[in-house]
This record gives C-alpha cells, sequence and structure tokens, in this order.
C-alpha cells in the first residue's frame, strides 16, 4: 500500500517539487550535509525558501523518510504551532490601549479570521492526501487558499492602524503565514476533470434527507413551521429579527438549521459566526423579503465588518432574499453581502449595493440566478466563486469615476480560487446606458487587485456598454498585467468583441480546454456538494 501510494505521488509531481526518498542511515557529516543541501535545493522552490529551509532542517532524523509527504507534514505542523501562537497576541490587542483602530473592527476582523485559519489547518488530513483522495487535496487546497486570504484581509485592516503593537502584529502575522504559503506549494495540482454538459434539475440525491428535500423545493407558504424557525417582522413568528433566530440555531450543527423569513424589510446587520454551519435562509421571494443596512468604510467600519449580511458558517445557503447595502455611493466601499464560509451557494436571490457590493471573501461559493448590482468592483476577493445564470448590473457612478464589474484579490500562483462567469447577462441601467452612448462613464469587466487576479466569463451576454478594452489596469497602481488571467469564451452582445480587447501578457481568448478548468466541477468541486443544496447547475461548457 506505501508502495503505491509514493508511485502515485511520482506520477503527479515533477521533479521541482519532489526530493526522492531516501534514509539518513549514515549519520556521518557528509551524510548531514548531503541532506541539507538536497533540502535547501527542495526548498529553493518555494514561496519562502528561508522559513522553509530553517523550520524542515529542525526535523532531520535518521528515523524519518526525507520526502514531500513528511516535509508536508512538518511545514503543516509548523504553520499550526505558529498560528496558535497569535492568539494570545490577537486577544491583548483586543483590549489594549497600544492598537489603535481607525476602522471599527479591524481587530475583531482579525480574531475572527486568525481562528477561522486555524481550524482550517486542523481541518487539513496528511494521511488523506497522502491516499490520493482527490477530494480531501481539493478541500486542502480550498483551507489553505482562505487562509493566506485571512491574512491579507487582517493586513489591510491593521495597515490602517496605528500604536506600539502594530508593527509587532503585522510582522507575526506576516512571519507566520510564510509556513501556510510553503504548505500550499507542496500540494499536488489536480488534473482537472473531463469536460461535460450536464445541467442538474431541482432535486435531492440519496445522501440529503428528505425532509431537507422537501423543505428546500418548496415554496414559502408550504413550510411546515414545526420544521423551521420562523423570522416575522409583524410578529407572527418565533422571532422578529433574523439576529434573533441565528443566535438561537444550535451551534455546530450537522445538520440543515433552516430560517424561513416573512416578507418585510429586516434593518439589521446579521452576522453568522463560524460555529453556525449548515444555516439555511428561505424567503419569501426577493421582491418582498429585504435585509438592509448602511454600514460603510465611509462611517469608519472596516470592509469586511461593513456587510449588511456576514456569513462565516460553512453551508451556508440563501434563497429568495434581497440583501442591500443603502449607504449609497458616497460612502464609498459598502458590502451587501459577505461570505467567508467554504461551500456556500445563493439561489434567486438579489444583491444590491455600490462600491464592493458582493464580497466573495474566501472558499469556494456558487450563484445561480441572481440579481447582483453595483458601480466599482461589485464583485470582489478570493474566493473560487462560480456564478451561473445571473443578472450583473452596473449601476451610474459618481461624477468622474468609471464603473468595473470585479475585481479578483489572488496574490498566489498556487491559490485555487478566481470569479467564473458562466450564461450571465452583463447590463447596465438605463441611466448609465445613456451616459455610456454620451461617453461620459466608461465601464469595465474587471480590473486586477492583485497581481495573479483571475476572472473568466464564459458563454455570457455583455451588453454594449462595455469598453472594448474589455478590462483595465489598477487605479493608481503600477503592478503589472503579465501574471494575471483574465479570459473570455464564447459570449455573445453588442459589448463582447475581442479585436480591441487589452494586450496584456495575462489576457486570454480560452478555448474549450481553458474553459473547463472553470467550470462547476473543476473549479468548485461542485459535483460533490452541489446536489445536496437541491439549487440547479450546469456542469461542463
Amino acid at each position: 500500500m506505501a508502495s503505491s501510494i509514493i508511485l502515485n505521488l511520482l506520477v503527479l509531481l515533477s521533479p521541482i517539487f519532489f526530493v526522492s526518498t531516501f534514509a539518513l542511515n549514515d549519520t556521518s557529516s557528509t551524510s548531514v550535509d548531503t541532506h541539507l543541501s538536497s533540502l535547501r535545493i527542495f526548498c529553493n522552490n518555494k514561496p519562502y525558501p528561508d522559513a522553509c529551509f530553517n523550520s524542515l532542517k529542525l526535523s532531520i532524523s535518521i528515523d524519518i523518510d526525507t520526502n514531500l509527504i513528511s516535509y508536508l507534514f512538518h511545514t503543516l505542523q509548523t504553520a499550526i504551532s505558529e498560528v496558535e501562537k497569535l492568539t494570545n497576541l490577537f486577544l491583548s490587542a483586543g483590549g489594549s490601549n497600544d492598537i489603535i483602530e481607525k476602522q471599527r473592527g479591524t481587530i475583531q476582523d482579525c480574531q475572527e479570521l486568525h481562528q477561522i485559519t486555524l481550524s482550517a489547518l486542523q481541518r487539513i488530513s496528511v494521511s488523506r492526501i497522502k491516499s490520493g483522495d482527490s477530494r480531501k487535496l481539493a478541500d486542502a487546497r480550498a483551507y489553505l487558499s482562505a487562509a493566506l486570504t485571512n491574512k491579507n484581509t487582517c493586513l489591510e485592516g491593521l495597515d490602517s492602524a496605528s500604536g506600539p503593537l502594530k508593527t509587532l502584529l503585522v510582522d507575526s502575522l506576516t512571519s507566520t503565514y510564510t509556513h501556510v504559503s510553503n504548505s500550499l506549494s507542496m500540494l499536488p495540482k489536480q488534473v482537472p476533470k473531463k469536460g461535460r454538459k450536464n445541467r442538474r434539475l431541482l432535486g435531492f440525491p440519496r445522501w440529503i434527507s428528505k425532509n431537507d428535500g422537501r423543505i428546500l423545493q418548496s415554496d414559502a407558504d408550504e413550510y411546515d413551521s414545526s420544521q423551521v424557525i420562523t423570522v416575522a417582522a409583524d410578529g407572527t413568528g418565533n422571532f422578529t429579527t433574523i439576529a434573533d433566530a441565528i443566535n438561537f440555531a444550535p451551534s455546530d450543527s450537522e445538520y440543515r438549521i433552516f430560517i424561513c423569513i416573512k416578507q418585510g424589510v429586516y434593518k439589521e446587520n446579521v452576522e453568522i459566526p463560524k460555529n453556525k454551519p449548515n444555516i439555511v435562509l428561505l424567503g419569501d421571494g426577493n421582491d418582498v423579503t429585504f435585509i438592509t443596512g448602511s454600514r460603510s468604510v465611509a462611517d469608519g467600519w472596516t470592509t469586511f465588518r461593513s456587510a449588511t449580511l456576514g456569513v462565516s458558517g460553512d453551508g451556508f445557503l440563501a434563497r429568495d432574499i434581497t440583501i442591500d447595502n443603502t449607504a449609497g455611493a458616497e460612502k464609498h466601499q459598502a458590502v451587501a453581502l459577505r461570505i467567508n464560509a467554504d461551500l456556500a451557494a445563493m439561489y434567486a436571490c438579489t444583491i444590491k449595493g455600490h462600491q464592493d457590493t458582493l464580497y466573495v471573501h474566501s472558499f469556494r461559493q456558487f450563484y445561480r440566478e441572481c440579481d447582483i448590482s453595483g458601480t466599482i468592483d461589485y464583485i470582489f476577493g478570493n474566493a473560487a466563486a462560480v456564478f451561473q445564470g445571473c443578472n450583473i448590473i452596473s449601476r451610474m457612478p459618481m461624477p468622474s469615476q468609471f464603473t468595473v464589474i470585479t475585481a479578483q484579490s489572488r496574490d498566489s500562483p498556487d491559490e485555487d480560487t478566481g470569479i467564473s462567469i458562466q450564461n450571465c447577462s452583463i447590463v447596465a441601467t438605463d441611466d448609465l446606458n445613456s451616459a455610456y452612448k454620451s461617453r461620459r462613464v466608461k465601464n469595465y469587466l474587471g480590473r486586477p487587485w492583485q497581481v495573479y487576479s483571475r476572472t473568466v466569463i464564459l458563454e455570457s451576454f455583455i451588453d454594449g456598454f462595455i469598453d472594448p478594452a474589455g478590462w483595465i489596469e489598477w487605479s493608481g497602481d503600477d503592478q503589472g498585467t503579465d501574471d494575471l488571467y483574465y479570459g473570455e469564451y464564447e459570449n455573445n452582445g453588442g459589448g463582447s468583441a475581442t479585436d480591441d480587447r487589452v494586450n496584456w501578457q495575462g489576457y486570454h481568448l480560452m478555448d474549450d480546454y481553458d474553459a473547463n478548468d472553470f467550470t462547476v466541477s473543476n473549479f468548485i468541486a461542485g459535483d460533490e456538494w452541489l446536489d445536496s443544496t437541491s439549487f440547479p447547475y450546469d456542469d461542463g461548457v
């Protein structure tokens, strides 16, 4: 069995990512020197070579085979140990005058994201990776990618802070996450599945309970009140606020918790924390059930904390709800929905705002038949996110501004993240259409928030308001455009012509093979989990 595992890894990995197995039976200095030299060569190909070498040289033992799996195991253990050390530092920062927050929620964001990172690292099973389990490998890559995103979000918040503790926090975060980055670089890449076109209709597979399936498929007036928690603004439900229903829901549930939100306007900022997984929000319809908030960066909140609905609990689902941030364009960054939870899906929802409407922060996410509107960077973040059958609607920005739909923030080539927009309609509001025709406002598909930014538009309708160049550089930033990946595949509409698109090295006119990498099964492992949501999806191109 062990020999077959090693053989499989040899097939998966090129020599640059693998150091041949050998035993340190010879304890002479020559043997140790040879090993250290091989280790240095191995680490030179990692994002942080010195951190790699210094952590792994401590694990040298004549009883340990020095192969990739043992290197990965020790690097992960180092990462977990270092992340655990940060706990007390964050706790002390929360009650300290040595850190001054210019934006409300900076330390709270860092504390929460740190705990999510620790949980994600602890869930990675090296033994499952050794077994060649492709699903567990995909999970590990998703967890480590999310951890790196958590680091960046915390650092962005700390950038505006001050005080004597700031330098220690920044240095500790930066140092700790070198081991996370190195761990991700050691994981073997996955081989994409062969492309296919398959539409999954509403229905539930054998492994989802019949009760869950009935509730997910029911119309709002058909829910059995004994099986759901009901929120009603008029007092006819179990609770009058969504926050109270979330607080009431059991923690760490292995089963779905259904919360039916009756028609009405719920003016509240709702947080679904990490310890509340498997929450399902079911509205009466996105034209009658509204969750609204108005937090913004201009009013002192962090971008992360400005969300009207913020979701950190894995397995989150929502249907038939409008989520709105009403702060207005003049308040700049103001998030309507933020999801930093794994295996989350939205169906038939409206997500409405201006700048930074939808924060697809991290992990794996799916959006089906949703209306998403905004002005600048209104779909942004570093999740692996797939959008299908959605209406993506650019709104009129403030004077002298342009509109841009996506701002994807992948900052490492090892991260399995990006934004995939498939079979959607990219359109403008009437007033923006008029402004575009009079050449007062330019409009773009996306811009790179980080150097490895990745966004693709597949089989979608792109209306004529989109500038012929299609994409634009990050405003005021001189970072190159060679390492990003922006792609288009078989789109249509007045704005889909590619003759005058940007001539960046990172821009691609995609073929079938390229597009297949960004489908539901390959990009978010959706064929492994979306069936259980009863939400429809298309697989393949």
